[in-house]
Formats: C-alpha cells, structure tokens, sequence
C-alpha cells in the first residue's frame, strides 16, 4: 500500500527489459514488500473478532479500502476452502489483501500463513515483473496511463496525510486544554 504491486511489479520489469534492475533480486523485493503488506492484516485478524472488526469497517472502511461485506465474503471463503485460499487468494486481485485478515482470525499458525503467502505470492509477483518485461519498448503506452494516474493519486496520498496530520493535531491540542 499504498500502489498495488498490479503497478509496480509491471513497471519494474520494465527496468529488467532495459537492463536498469535484476529480475531475481527485484523478484525478492517484491516477494518481501507483499509478505510485510499482508503481516498487518494477519496480526490484525488475530487481534480483533470478526464483529469488531466488521464495526470498525463500517465506519472506517472505506479508508482502508475494505468494507464489512468484503470481510463476510472473505471468512465465508476462508472457512469454506481452507487454507488453500491463502495461497490461491494471493493469485486474485481483490483477494490478496483480504485472505490474510480470515486467516489470522482463524488463528493459522504464522509459520503456515507465511509458507502459503510466500508461494502464491511468489508466483503473483514474478508473473506480474515478467509481464512488465515481455511489453519492453511497447510500456510507454502503459508509461502513459500511470503517468494520468498520478495526477490524481498524488493530490489525494497528500490531502490524506493532512486530513489525518490535522485530526491529530486536534485530538493532541483537545488533550492540552483538558
């Protein structure tokens, strides 16, 4: 978070195609960027029950991309398939994220989580790099397409850090008056 690796895995195999990047060594960043992306989710499946987590959802879900029906749907799924879904759900976007949060409130074994994220994800990100690689000089056009993106994600990346800066500083100046 907060750019997909649909975004940047693409667009470093691009640097591979130009010789800029190694695909092994980017391949292992990437693997270690998707397994510390799904750690919180996990930890806060674990941490939190499903109706609390689903309260907060539903007023706050939408800030993480996520709401309660996404939740029910993923539990449902998760109990329905097992822990195969944590390695199928790596392969699905949309699902990537979600797999871990029924996973570790599941209580999945950290050691069997990560087995399972680290393969499919392994395959999600080497798939993604080699396809960036295979478009080589033809990536402008989608150079382009990210390129419209960021005038809108990088206005938004920054009118959410000053929501939250702002809010925080309300919630310190609140605690100083009292």
């Amino acid at each position: 978070p907060p750019i997909p690796s649909e975004v940047i895995m693409p667009l470093g195999g691009f640097f591979v195609y130009q010789q800029k990047l190694n695909f092994i060594i980017l391949i292992f960043w990437g693997l270690l960027g998707t397994i510390a992306g799904s750690l919180p989710w996990y930890y806060l499946g674990r941490l939190v029950n499903e109706k609390r987590l689903s309260n907060f959802l539903d007023k706050r879900g939408k800030f993480v991309g996520i709401t309660s029906n996404d939740l029910a749907k993923s539990k449902l799924w998760f109990d329905k398939y097992g822990v195969s879904l944590v390695f199928w759900g790596r392969l699905v976007p949309g699902i990537r994220t979600l797999i871990s949060v029924p996973a570790g409130m599941e209580l999945m074994s950290l050691r069997k989580f990560l087995i399972w994220t680290i393969l499919g994800s392994l395959i999600w990100v080497a798939l993604l790099t080699y396809a960036g690689y295979v478009f080589g000089e033809n990536y402008q056009i989608i150079e382009t397409y990210l390129n419209q993106i960021k005038y809108y994600v990088k206005p938004i990346l920054i009118l959410i850090v000053v929501y939250f800066l702002i809010k925080f500083l309300i919630r310190l100046y609140r605690r100083n008056i009292s």
